[in-house]
This record gives C-alpha cells, sequence and structure tokens, in this order.
C-alpha cells in the first residue's frame, strides 16, 4: 500500500466521520419549525430560506456535508475508487451510534447485525482490494489452481 492510498483511507474515514455528526445536525434540525413553503408563491421563498439559515444545527449539517464532499475529492485523487467507496458504509455504524445517544434511539438485533455485516464486508472488500493488488511477478509465483 503506497503511502498516497494509505493517505486516501484516511481521508475517506474522516469522511465517514463527518457524514455521519453531518447526518446527526440536519435530524436535530429537522425537528425545528420552519415557515410554510409554496413553491407556486415566491412571497413564501424569503421566508422559508431564512428560516433555514437561521436553523443552526440544519445550517451546519449541511456545511458538515460540504466538508465532506471536500475530504472525498481529496481522497479520490490517489485512492482507487473500487476500494475507498465501500469504507463510506461506516457511516451507517456511526449514525447508529450517534442517533442512541443523542437521539435515545434503540439497539436491536437486527440493527446490530446490520453494523457487524457492514463493519465485515468493509474489512472484506480491504482484503480483496489488497489481493487484488498483487504485482503481476508474484501472481506468477502463485500455485496455480
Amino acid at each position: 500500500m503506497t503511502a498516497g492510498s494509505r493517505k486516501s483511507i484516511y481521508l475517506v474515514l474522516g469522511c465517514t466521520v463527518s457524514a455521519a455528526a453531518a447526518q446527526i445536525l440536519m435530524k436535530a434540525g429537522a425537528g425545528r419549525a420552519l415557515p410554510p413553503i409554496a413553491p407556486a408563491d415566491p412571497g413564501t421563498w424569503v421566508p422559508f430560506l431564512i428560516g433555514l439559515i437561521s436553523n443552526a444545527p440544519l445550517f451546519f449539517g449541511y456545511a458538515v456535508n460540504g466538508i465532506t464532499a471536500i475530504l472525498m475529492i481529496l481522497a479520490l485523487r490517489d485512492g482507487e475508487l473500487s476500494m475507498l467507496y465501500p469504507i463510506i458504509a461506516l457511516t451507517y455504524v456511526w449514525v447508529n451510534i450517534a442517533s442512541i445517544y443523542f437521539f435515545d434511539e434503540k439497539m436491536n438485533f437486527w440493527k446490530a447485525v446490520g453494523i457487524l455485516m457492514v463493519i465485515g464486508g468493509v474489512a472484506w472488500m480491504g482484503r480483496a482490494a489488497e489481493t487484488g493488488r498483487k504485482s503481476p511477478e508474484r501472481q506468477n509465483l502463485e500455485p496455480q489452481g
């Protein structure tokens, strides 16, 4: 594994944490009342936009989503998409754990199984990516079938 691909993995892991934080912030902001909007009535647009901007959790949730996108762009420069993208699934794990803490959501058997499957799948994909990167010379040295 090169230093660039290792850096990309750390950046994507950062993406998973920041994406989870963004989801938690947006959930917190979504519970706050907003002025009604009627797309056909331009008079409702400004109050609605002011309501969105003044809703700090919602505003910062979208801002953190923007930061997540920038981190992902930086990660994709030096990393392989097929190896990095499955790591994004870890966002599901962090959101579930944070939801228990911040929103008093309950963990159940099926959520726990799903979390374990996601973690196992990410580990499996990482291992498969490592195996797939063997040099042609090394692949010729391995016993054939």
